[in-house]
């Protein structure tokens, strides 16, 4: 597993800026925008999260996201399922209109790239009592 320094540092792109949209997540996360696809539909960057860092319960609609993990250990879940623990290599496709969160585990730092299109509608955030039962 990377050293929380090397995460810190970001794993793969070197790390982002603090979240602009932190309002919609529990802990610090960084983001840095890697690009955008040419018809600008498609938004690409990586976020990074310190442990216990996660994104409020959230739905893509008219378009869908992509997670492709590059560091660290996190969790993805959609309404309704188990959590799914996510490592180094794992990749997540969310479809449009699926309820879902993700985020780094307790005692790990974790960073994805996310392809992402569409509009978030973000929603609740993920309880420290749902989260600390996983």
């Amino acid at each position: 597993m990377e050293t929380n320094k090397n995460l810190r540092q970001g794993a793969i792109f070197g790390a982002g800026e603090i979240n602009p949209y932190g309002q919609f997540f529990t802990g610090d996360t960084y983001l840095k925008l890697l690009a955008d696809s040419p018809d600008g539909q498609v938004g690409i960057g990586t976020v990074d999260f310190e442990p216990g860092a996660r994104n409020n319960w959230h739905i893509h609609h008219d378009g869908y996201q992509i997670l492709l993990v590059t560091a660290g250990h996190g969790w993805y879940q959609e309404a309704g399922k188990p959590a799914q623990a996510l490592k180094a290599g794992d990749v997540i496709v969310t479809r449009e209109g699926v309820k879902h969160w993700h985020g780094a585990q307790a005692d790990s730092w974790f960073e994805h790239i996310a392809l992402t299109a569409g509009t978030p509608e973000w929603l609740e955030p993920v309880s420290d009592e749902w989260y600390q039962a996983l």
